[in-house]
């Protein structure tokens, strides 16, 4: 069992971030257990909490993950300059996940999976940097499938993300796809690790 430490924003993130790290660990084959080190409190949270977290490691006072994705919107911001932000050298792989703008989009790029959760598909947005505009558009296109949302829509992100095509949504999206494709690499280390340096629950 292999830990993943993540960072996220809010429960978006926790539920669409979270729900495609157990999707491609299933995939590989790789059993992981979620360490949640952060799941409210927006961008300066995560960051204060990661850099509390790294400062831990080196006193070791914190287990060491496997793996520790951060995820933090792009927000209206280029997503290089998001990266620098939390870009530091770590004793451990950090993977990033930076929606751009915003993690709702993600869920609006794969209309055959959204069709199959709600009966009825979605067009994927453009983007375009406004605050809130992509959980407006997770909401109207809940409510044009004939589904009344309780919580913005984002209850049903891991039905979505489990039904996703991962590489039609990567095409669509490259924030997406970086994601995908440095998670996947670091995954897939673990598994070729030599098994002394594996950390193992």
């Amino acid at each position: 069992m292999h830990e993943i430490a993540l960072f996220v924003e809010d429960d978006a993130h926790e539920r669409v971030v979270g729900g495609l790290v157990r999707r491609v660990a299933e995939e590989q084959g790789i059993r992981v257990s979620i360490d949640w080190r952060s799941a409210r409190g927006g961008h300066g949270r995560v960051a204060r909490e990661f850099k509390q977290y790294l400062r831990g490691l080196e006193r070791s006072d914190v287990s060491v993950a496997s793996v520790v994705v951060v995820a933090t919107d792009a927000n209206c911001k280029r997503r290089s300059q998001r990266s620098k932000e939390i870009n530091v050298d770590a004793p451990v792989p950090i993977v990033q996940a930076i929606p751009d703008p915003h993690v709702e989009r993600w869920l609006l790029l794969d209309g055959a999976a959204f069709k199959e959760v709600f009966g009825a598909g979605c067009r994927a947005p453009d983007r375009k940097c406004r605050r809130g505009r992509y959980k407006e558009l997770l909401v109207q296109a809940i409510h044009a499938a004939g589904t009344q949302p309780l919580l913005g829509g984002i209850e049903y992100a891991e039905d979505i993300v489990n039904n996703m095509d991962l590489a039609r949504a990567s095409r669509a999206d490259s924030s997406l796809a970086q994601f995908l494709r440095h998670l996947r690499a670091e995954l897939s280390r673990l598994v070729h690790r030599p098994r002394s340096e594996r950390h193992i629950e």
